[in-house]
């Protein structure tokens, strides 16, 4: 478990002052500037100052400005109780999420963390107004208000437990371009009393990318390295998420107990792969599935893992499966004496979200005419969401379960059980999650098509 930082940056920012300091109401005051970047001060069509290019930094670092270092959260309530109709609401928008991603990504392995897209998504709808700000609402919140869904998250984010053996990592971060735009001092403290959102101004060019790649790969420990590969010069913000996950099983697997088997992937191919038995005792069973929960060091995060009956196709299954059907089986769970074959599996996944999200109903976000973020800031054009991309990684072996995940929003203008023994051979499409067991909600949700990808 150890941090692993392998990107090389090429990068000397252009130099640059910016103070943020908090006025008396408690929102962060329009940052007084010097060289290069006049946020607070220039007119928003002034044209970009030109400098020397930038020189080679050869070092492993970031070389933008955290403009919200020394910035405190002014948020003096307590935390929000997290309720019945938050997990809900919770439990709904990941299936919606999942169903959406695999239905693009037909019959290939899907993984996506729930969690890392509605945060990145949030923090972006805290700019947005009118029917772009209520479509983001209802996607994101159900019932609940933005400002009630910005309190929720804080809370439940701020809940989930990191431990030496078991550990979960969350970092949002917000990049401007700073020339052209500027930034609504009141967005950018909502988003660092909720979100803890690191806050970059950065010329948007290649010292950028690699800023932005560098982050992304501190964040997740270097599982995913590489978010973005340039900056469409329309391009006025990024949002981003990064979740990192590691740990160790609670009961380890030995080497006595990994095989040689066979893993039937869906288009019928017989691939070689290497299993894992072992005895779990946590049962987990729906009408067209049976599956079991295997619980990390601490207990405080499981991998659950739902294999569909023969006759039912995974994607079949991942379409009929219903948020309230899920938490039941979850919260119903039963102890058994379990048998489990589990195969070592790893993969990357990437997907764009437009799409999917436009048909969930966050349609305006993405309309250049019709998106309404007056709240983010001020551009030379209208601001819409030019795109979302989510990048997701998994390794499942013996020692335990490593996963990370990125969310990019592109803002641009323009007890003993029975002795019955239960087989599950996960030796075929299944499902799979890595859950949160105080709520059972998923931190990661993905489907193992295939150990060949």
């Amino acid at each position: 478990m150890k941090k692993k930082f392998s990107v090389v940056l090429v990068s000397i920012m252009l130099v640059f002052s910016m103070l943020f300091s908090l006025s008396g109401c408690g929102e962060i005051s329009t940052p007084s500037t010097t060289g290069t970047s006049e946020v607070g001060n220039s007119s928003k069509n002034d044209p970009p100052k030109t400098e020397d290019p930038p020189k080679v930094n050869e070092k492993d670092e970031i070389t933008a400005i955290n403009l919200m270092a020394g910035i405190e959260s002014t948020l003096t309530d307590e935390a929000k109780e997290l309720d019945e109709e938050f997990i809900h609401n919770q439990m709904n928008l990941a299936l919606k999420l999942f169903k959406a991603t695999s239905n693009e990504k037909n019959g290939e392995n899907v993984l996506v963390s729930p969690l890392s897209i509605q945060l990145a998504l949030a923090m972006n709808a805290n700019g947005a107004d009118g029917i772009t700000k209520a479509e983001m609402e209802a996607l994101l919140g159900g019932d609940s208000s933005l400002e009630e869904l910005n309190e929720y998250l804080q809370s439940y984010v701020s809940a989930l437990p990191s431990e030496e053996k078991s550990k979960l990592e969350i970092a949002n971060s917000i990049w401007f371009r700073n020339s052209g735009f500027v930034p609504n001092p009141e967005f950018l403290q909502t988003n660092k009393n909720y979100y803890d959102a690191d806050v970059y101004s950065a010329p948007f060019d290649k010292t950028t990318v690699n800023d932005i790649n560098n982050w992304v790969n501190e964040k997740t420990d270097g599982m995913i390295k590489k978010a973005i590969n340039d900056i469409s010069p329309d391009a006025i913000m990024y949002l981003i998420n990064a979740v990192m996950f590691d740990a160790e099983w609670q009961s380890k697997y030995d080497e006595h107990s990994i095989y040689d088997g066979k893993f039937n992937s869906v288009s019928g191919a017989e691939e070689d792969v290497e299993m894992m038995s072992s005895n779990e005792y946590i049962y987990i069973e729906l009408d067209n599935a049976m599956g079991f929960k295997k619980n990390y060091a601490g207990a405080k995060y499981s991998f659950v893992a739902l294999l569909p009956n023969e006759d039912i196709d995974i994607n079949d299954f991942v379409g009929s499966l219903e948020a309230e059907t899920l938490a039941a089986a979850l919260q119903n769970q039963r102890y058994e004496n379990i048998i489990a074959k589990t195969p070592k599996f790893s993969y990357e996944f990437e997907i764009k979200l437009n799409d999917a999200l436009a048909m969930l109903g966050m349609e305006s976000a993405f309309d250049s005419g019709k998106a309404d973020f007056s709240g983010l800031g001020s551009a030379n054009g209208n601001i819409f969401i030019s795109s979302v991309v989510h990048k997701t990684y998994i390794s499942v072996n013996e020692a335990g379960t490593r996963a990370g995940a990125v969310t990019v929003v592109e803002d641009s203008a323009e007890s003993e059980g029975p002795e019955d023994i239960i087989y599950i051979t996960l030796d075929r499409p299944f499902l799979y999650m890595i859950v949160d067991n105080a709520t059972n909600l998923p931190i990661f949700i993905g489907t193992l098509t295939s150990v060949q990808n």
